[in-house]
């Protein structure tokens, strides 16, 4: 209190002072009246009262300002506080999720799937953790007789409800392909087992594919790819369909066998695409597809249709050892061209 009253104690004495002091000093002199000499001393007596009164403002102001900076720095410690709580609660609720998934009970598992699902759509930096957890329950092995295996029916049958539902949430999750600056995820999907795939028209970063074992139609239309994707070793189902897809980075069917159609009709590859090693027995088609690099073609064996009439030439081409049936129909570009070879085959030159 005394720290306080001591500015204005000597503020008051030095006004009082100034007063009598001028006030007297201009006395003195016989041209002044005692009403200006008394007005003079209180104008300067005033005057220090004056900048009294604006030190005092101005150390109010610095107090609120003081006060209004700890009043921020405490709201953001709670915001802190707050935002560690909710990372801890989010944390735990993954935690939890991923445990149910090794339950035995087929519905709590579709149940930890669809709140993994939840986690990632209401805290979107867990997408990409979300659907690594779901790539990967894809990948665990998984008997069925759609698959030829020799297993118990009714439990691979619930076990492939779960599955589908990990699939179809993993088409929720990525984003649509006319989403603006839509973010990229991977899936790794290598050796999976999956039925009835379907990301068509959705984002997807690198795919990894595989030895994947694919049953029924797959479909990729018109997807955007945003990084590699390998399709190498992959066993389709009934066919993959890839038509007016976009490839921002190299694509793999290396060593794909398949007896099912495999079409990309409209696609396009803005880097190289690989056939090489492929063994594909069913309908291959290219047509109207745009190949900004190289396509490579070694050691493909083509037993189906095959359709190879690109929208343009490709900068590189790789013929070296692909083998057409002749029987089938076979439809290429002006500048290639089939040359005869053993038991009704034709190589492409």
């Amino acid at each position: 209190m005394r720290d306080r009253q001591a500015p204005l104690f000597v503020t008051i004495l030095v006004a009082v002072g100034l007063l009598i002091a001028v006030s007297g000093w201009l006395l003195t002199d016989p041209a002044t009246t005692r009403s200006d000499a008394l007005r003079t001393g209180g104008l300067a007596s005033g005057a220090v009262i004056a900048l009294y009164a604006l030190w005092l403002n101005d150390r109010r102001r610095r107090v609120e300002e003081r006060r209004q900076e700890t009043e921020r720095e405490r709201h953001e410690l709670e915001l802190l506080r707050a935002e560690r709580d909710r990372e801890r609660v989010t944390d735990e609720r993954f935690a939890k999720s991923v445990e149910l998934l090794g339950s035995e009970a087929d519905q709590v598992r579709v149940g930890a799937l669809h709140a993994l699902a939840g986690l990632a759509r209401s805290n979107p930096e867990y997408t990409q953790t979300v659907l690594d957890v779901l790539c990967s329950y894809l990948r665990r092995p998984f008997p069925h007789p759609g698959f030829g295996d020799e297993t118990d029916e009714a439990e691979a049958s619930r076990e492939q409800q779960v599955r589908l539902t990990a699939k179809r949430l993993i088409r929720r999750l990525l984003p649509h392909v006319a989403t603006p600056g839509a973010p990229v995820y991977d899936l790794d999907l290598t050796g999976a087992r999956v039925t009835r795939l379907n990301l068509s028209d959705r984002v997807v970063g690198q795919l990894l594919l595989e030895n994947a074992e694919l049953q029924h139609v797959t479909q990729f239309a018109g997807t955007r790819f945003g990084k590699r994707a390998y399709f190498t070793g992959v066993r389709p189902g009934d066919g993959i369909y890839l038509g007016g897809a976009e490839f921002e980075d190299t694509v793999v069917f290396l060593g794909m066998c398949s007896e099912h159609d495999l079409v990309l009709d409209g696609a396009r590859f803005r880097r190289d695409v690989s056939f090489a090693g492929a063994e594909l027995a069913g309908r291959v088609s290219l047509h109207d597809a745009v190949v900004e690099g190289g396509l490579y073609l070694s050691g493909a064996r083509f037993g189906g249709d095959v359709d190879f009439r690109l929208a343009r030439e490709p900068v590189t081409v790789d013929f070296a050892g692909v083998e057409v049936d002749q029987a089938r129909d076979v439809r290429l570009p002006a500048t290639w061209s089939l040359e005869p070879a053993a038991e009704g085959r034709a190589t492409l030159v």
